[in-house]
């Protein structure tokens, strides 16, 4: 009995803010601000300070400077939300005589509206009430007061609130993406990991709305994930895993002599140097092929082929890592298709090249050096 009362009592517990005091002073501030013009609009508008108005503009204000990541802070759902929840509210202030009955069909009603126009706005159930129970100064306007003030003061509020954040770099408004994000969509992804639609049966399943996008929650599990393969594999670094002795070439030596070395080591890319061994670039099997394809089919008949050089075809914008950097995070990248990771050091000279096959190994290595007994053997059978 009394571990069931403690397990009860304990949802009643406050939950933690994730919000360092660099939010949280940010968002009093942004608070204070968009407040003191909102109110002074309300003010000059009903004639009087109005209690009844200033209450849902501060529960706005607190989700656009507090919580800005919200869906439920976003433009169309301050914007539209207390528009439409306006509306509702003068429309049963004016069809219902008594207020208690007014006010809670208001308040219901624009939710429902709410949920229907996408634009759910949890101040904008405040505002529905104030359309009824604010006194004489708000039914004289009728609807109107949709208008002027609400819509008005939504305008004021947001804007502040986009230049407030837009100047402390916080990330408001947040841009909905209709699509998954690329993450999911990678094909090592769709194989390992979870997919866009495992995230949206999950969701399905929660059964629950969540005060978060789908987006921003994807980023949130695929960086635990991370972070949760770094803590596993983060003690292995590029210096452990690359080849030492690479095979590479000058950009200034030719394609055909280029290919030869890539067809002899069997290679699907190789580094590109110049004098000094500093790193330009990589060059691809598939590029090059593609490139002197594409010159043959241009050729026109009885003119001399064209002398290509690594310098024609190489990539010079190419992911590199350092030999202090975890191993791990070029995994990512390699099961993008990236043949090749030169490794350099900090004068740009090459020391090193990690294919897939290096890293596989290793982290493979790894795996059978902190496997428990009992389990190695299911990892070589797996092999």
């Amino acid at each position: 009995m009394f571990s069931w009362l403690k397990h009860r009592l304990s949802a009643f517990a406050p939950a933690p803010v994730g919000a360092s005091a660099r939010d949280k002073f940010h968002g009093a501030l942004g608070a204070l601000m968009g407040l003191l013009c909102t109110e002074w609009i309300a003010r000059h508008v009903l004639g009087e300070a109005n209690p009844w108005f200033i209450a849902p503009m501060g529960a706005s204000a607190v989700l656009a400077f507090a919580a800005p990541a919200s869906p439920l802070a976003q433009p169309w759902s301050l914007m539209a939300g207390n528009v439409s929840a306006a509306l509702v509210g003068v429309f049963f202030a004016r069809w219902i005589p008594d207020p208690g009955l007014a006010a809670a069909c208001a308040a219901a009603a624009a939710i429902a509206v709410m949920f229907s126009l996408r634009c759910l706005h949890p101040p904008s159930g405040a505002v529905a009430l104030t359309a009824v129970l604010g006194g004489p100064s708000i039914a004289k306007l009728g609807y109107a007061f949709a208008l002027y003030p609400v819509a008005l003061n939504s305008a004021v509020l947001l804007c502040i609130a986009i230049v407030f954040n837009g100047v402390f770099k916080r990330n408001y408004p947040r841009r909905h993406v209709d699509t998954a994000p690329v993450a999911l969509n990678g094909a090592a992804s769709t194989r390992l990991g979870f997919t866009s639609d495992d995230l949206d049966d999950a969701l399905r399943n929660h059964d629950q709305l969540l005060d978060i996008s789908k987006e921003d929650l994807a980023d949130i599990v695929l960086e635990a994930e991370r972070r949760a393969s770094l803590r596993r594999f983060g003690g292995l670094d590029c210096g452990q895993v690359m080849a030492r002795d690479v095979v590479v070439v000058r950009d200034d030596a030719s394609l055909d002599q280029a290919m030869r070395l890539l067809d002899h080591h069997r290679l699907a890319a190789l580094p590109v140097v110049d004098d000094q061994g500093r790193l330009l670039g990589v060059l691809s099997h598939g590029d090059a092929v593609a490139r002197k394809l594409r010159l043959e089919l241009a050729r026109q008949p009885g003119a001399a082929p064209h002398v290509l050089s690594v310098r024609d075809c190489m990539r010079s914008e190419v992911a590199f890592a350092t030999p202090a950097m975890p191993a791990i995070e070029l995994a990512k990248a390699m099961a993008s298709g990236i043949a090749c990771v030169p490794v350099v050091d900090a004068a740009r000279t090459l020391v090193g090249a990690i294919y897939p096959s290096h890293l596989i190994d290793a982290l493979y290595q790894l795996m059978l050096a902190t496997a428990e007994p009992a389990d190695a053997p299911a990892l070589h059978a797996a092999a």
